[in-house]
């Protein structure tokens, strides 16, 4: 139903979309994740030319709409949308704004038009507050209102950009429950979501956007349970992590002990877990010292939010060489300490570059 093909949008020098391509088949959940700032709204709008691109080609049923001549409005009518804000008209009962567009665009008779209104109000649940303005209704009754007044115009393809970033945490679910069932009957849907189990539960294909591009998609299963690249991986596992640079052997000590900690403390991590943490890193550093200072070495610290899982690691460059090789160790103390505070001790090597990293055992 929908095609894009080396989609691309500048804004001057700023490049936001570069080369994405994705097609959507009928009856297809299709939710694109990402950080902010990453072009999916921009994608999204893109598809029915709110935005319109700066190359490329979009697609909908087979029209090209970036085609000169071609008949966009039409096109836009097989497609609603729903945005962060709800958008209904402030001085129109619930009922009204679902009766405008099909009566005003489709020239529906209004008895026709109200009939179908008070139905897919009805499907939402809100056939009670037909005759209330959008005021008098909450965040999540408004914007199931705004879901009802697109299916009002029948559309074969709904657009949802972030339906729920504006909602309060208690009215989420009674928006998404609504979503999910257009999704069980077979409604075609383009997602922009941060709601990640909603993304999971429903969808047929995740898109993960970073910088611009389809970054990595598959299945849900696939991308939030087994991601093949390390973005996609640190954002759904809510992955946070900070790297501290070690350039020679006087490095600033406490310093970087207080760096430590104060990323250990902005996860809530137990005070037994941040003194382990700091014993844990001054001892890979003695391990690693005498490669100071021919080269720096990056401390990495990173916490997974979905995991409660802790990992310190250091990174250098040179010829691949196991740190904590017995044959390299002048004892074996600093071992032992490494793997009293540390379980999945993990080396590897890579094009020169060389990583150490394990998994911080938390009190």
């Amino acid at each position: 139903m929908i095609e894009v093909e080396h989609l691309s949008v500048r804004f001057g020098d700023q490049v936001v979309l570069r080369d994405v391509s994705v097609r959507v088949a009928k009856g297809e959940v299709i939710s694109v994740i990402g950080p902010s700032g990453t072009g999916k709204s921009t994608f999204l709008r893109c598809l029915n030319l709110l935005q319109r691109p700066t190359g490329g080609s979009v697609r909908v049923g087979g029209v090209d709409l970036l085609a000169r001549g071609a008949d966009v409005p039409r096109v836009r009518r097989r497609m609603g949308m729903v945005f962060q804000s709800f958008n209904l008209f402030a001085h129109l009962t619930a009922l009204d704004n679902l009766t405008l567009g099909p009566v005003k665009l489709l020239g529906t008779p209004r008895p026709e038009a109200e009939k179908k209104a008070m139905e897919t109000l009805r499907m939402v649940g809100l056939a009670e507050k037909a005759g209330s303005l959008p005021d008098e209704l909450s965040g999540g009754q408004k914007q199931r209102v705004a879901i009802a007044r697109c299916l009002a115009m029948e559309p074969e393809i709904l657009l949802f950009d972030e339906p729920t970033s504006a909602l309060d945490p208690t009215m989420v679910s009674e928006v998404l429950a609504v979503m999910r069932r257009l999704a069980r009957e077979g409604m075609t849907m383009v997602v922009v979501t941060h709601e990640m189990e909603f993304a999971r539960d429903v969808s047929s294909r995740v898109l993960y956007m970073d910088e611009g591009v389809v970054y990595e998609e598959g299945s849900p299963a696939q991308v939030f349970d087994a991601p093949r690249r390390d973005r996609t991986r640190a954002f759904v596992e809510r992955r946070r992590s900070a790297t501290f640079r070690v350039a020679s052997p006087d490095y600033d000590l406490y310093a970087l002990n207080a760096s430590l900690e104060a990323f250990c403390d902005r996860h809530a991590l137990p005070r037994q877990t941040r003194h382990d943490v700091v014993l844990l890193a001054e001892e890979l550093l003695q391990i690693h010292a005498p490669l100071l200072p021919a080269t720096p070495l990056d401390v990495v610290l990173a916490y997974s939010e979905k995991t409660d899982r802790l990992e310190l690691a250091v990174e250098s460059k040179g010829e691949a060489a196991d740190p904590l090789d017995l044959a390299r160790l002048p004892d074996e103390l600093g071992l032992r300490i490494v793997r009293g505070l540390a379980d999945g001790i993990t080396y590897s090597s890579d094009a020169g570059r060389n990583r150490l990293s394990m998994t911080v055992r938390q009190a």
